[in-house]
């Protein structure tokens, strides 16, 4: 920018326009000697140093390149934690229909914990004990908000069944609260937040029908 606003300034200082140019002496018949200026229009504006000048044209095209560049650097920045909450959201959903065809294809109860002050959540057996991630093989099967740089801008604000932080799934895929079939679930909701950006995942009753929501 500084380069830019020295360039103006030498424009508006410089000599734009004619330029005087002496024409070199000559003797006429009579030997008298005669001496002419001409006027040649200078359209550059000089700048300092050995490399000559920029035209009004080239400085303009640098302003308004700067201004484009300042303009996506928010935008940018927004579009990261609105890409990253969809993520996390299309996430956590599967993950819930995971446990839950989990259950119903092993005639067992599986359940997603989630811990909101960790950022993270996990699916455990009937016993407890975090089942292993299908996919990553070796790792259990959890999910960790702040140590992934795919999901690290999001926040889970809260994880809501029935006051419980941990959804159950039967044999024939009904939700439950809890960790346990005991307490049919009633309500089941978890909140995302990503820069300014909410998303919702929201657990029927029952059936255990999930579904996203802004």
């Amino acid at each position: 920018m500084q380069t830019v606003r020295t360039a103006m300034q030498c424009c508006l200082r410089s000599n734009v326009g004619p330029k005087a140019h002496i024409v070199p002496s000559r003797v006429s018949q009579s030997g008298s000697v005669h001496r002419s200026v001409s006027l040649v229009p200078d359209t550059r504006c000089e700048m300092p140093g050995p490399d000559g000048g920029f035209t009004i044209i080239e400085i303009l095209i640098v302003v308004v390149i700067l201004a484009i560049a300042a303009m996506t650097v928010v935008p940018m920045m927004s579009s990261a934690a609105s890409m990253q909450i969809r993520s996390a959201a299309n996430m956590i959903a599967a993950d819930l229909e995971y446990a839950k065809s989990m259950a119903i294809s092993r005639g067992q109860h599986f359940s997603v914990v989630f811990d909101k002050t960790t950022e993270s959540y996990r699916i455990e057996d009937q016993n407890g004990s975090v089942i292993p991630h299908p996919v990553q093989k070796g790792s259990n099967y959890i999910i960790d908000f702040r140590n992934d740089g795919r999901l690290n801008r999001v926040d889970i604000v809260d994880a809501d069944f029935d006051t419980a932080n941990a959804i159950t799934f039967d044999y024939l895929g009904s939700p439950y609260s809890g960790t346990t079939t005991s307490s049919p679930l009633n309500s089941g909701v978890v909140n995302l937040q990503g820069g300014s950006m909410t998303k919702t995942i929201t657990v029927e009753p029952v059936t255990g029908y999930i579904s996203i929501a802004d």
